[in-house]
């Protein structure tokens, strides 16, 4: 048996969006099951989304607290961002995001992972990178606003936000995949044969 996930779609009978925000609506599918009933499924359409473990050479990776209303959380977070620019290159939002968040800027990328953040309600994908050989970004800092006003950075050393994970005290999907992601590349093949930055990403095709 191959383990890998493979494209599939069912026959989808009718479909309505009772609902369009600013960046995602949501949809409702009349999907066509394997014994031939036909059932209802509720989910949200995002653009997708990238996020940045940047590691600098102290072995530390650039993380930052941000409130989340949907949870009533402050979480501890890695640089992320919407693709909201259409046929925009997932490498190209992700140097963004970490100049407008972290006002850094990394001389080496390659792809950590990619996911479905939560594949039974919403089709957002992500695409987590590995951002290494950092410095300071020239030019002035990205404009803030609501909540990444009240923004904290802070750079905290890979073995903590392992264990911090491990102890249930960090939550975002991202920092959680990328910190493990990390470790297990390390202690596998090693971070020099992770995928390149501009791999294929089936989930949300791109122009190189």
């Amino acid at each position: 048996m191959t383990i890998k996930d493979t494209p599939e779609e069912w026959e989808i009978r009718g479909t309505q969006t009772p609902f369009v925000g600013k960046k995602t609506s949501m949809r409702t599918d009349e999907v066509v099951m394997p014994g031939g009933a036909v059932v209802h499924r509720d989910y949200q359409v995002h653009p997708g989304s990238v996020a940045v473990l940047a590691l600098d050479d102290a072995d530390r990776v650039v993380v930052l607290r941000q409130y989340r209303h949907p949870v009533r959380q402050k979480l501890w977070e890695i640089p992320a961002g919407l693709l909201d620019v259409p046929g925009e290159s997932p490498l190209h939002a992700a140097r963004r995001e970490l100049y407008e968040e972290a006002h850094v800027k990394a001389e080496d990328w390659r792809v950590l992972a990619d996911v479905y953040t939560t594949p039974g309600g919403c089709d957002e994908a992500v695409r987590i990178f590995l951002a290494r050989g950092l410095s300071e970004a020239e030019g002035d800092r990205f404009a803030v606003e609501d909540e990444e006003a009240d923004m904290e950075l802070a750079r905290v050393p890979v073995d903590e936000l392992v264990r911090g994970v491990l102890a249930g005290d960090l939550h975002n999907n991202c920092l959680v995949v990328g910190v493990l992601s990390l470790v297990a590349a390390r202690s596998g093949d090693g971070l020099d044969a992770l995928r390149p930055a501009e791999a294929p990403w089936p989930a949300r095709p791109f122009e190189a």
